[in-house]
């Protein structure tokens, strides 16, 4: 007989992350807000539209995590006349 000896995993930390979630109640659709494409996204699940909520999720590491989504929304600040 085989016993695995596996380690077990360690816990990631998690933090409040802020997510688009879908409005219909029996659909279970979200998406991290950093990786939306538009203002108010749509279920690509069941196309209902989304609302903005918070949710605990792992941290994701990564050096350019968020990065290029903070670089487009500063130079769009930048480019608006004042």
């Amino acid at each position: 007989m085989y016993y695995s000896r596996k380690r077990p995993m360690a816990e990631l930390p998690n933090e409040m992350t802020s997510i688009w979630s879908c409005t219909k109640d029996d659909c279970n659709g979200w998406v991290r807000e950093n990786y939306s494409f538009e203002d108010v996204p749509t279920c690509s699940q069941c196309l209902s539209p989304m609302i903005r909520t918070m949710k605990s999720l792992p941290i994701l590491m990564g050096s350019n995590y968020g990065s290029k989504a903070e670089v487009k929304k500063q130079e769009t600040k930048d480019l608006s006349p004042s």
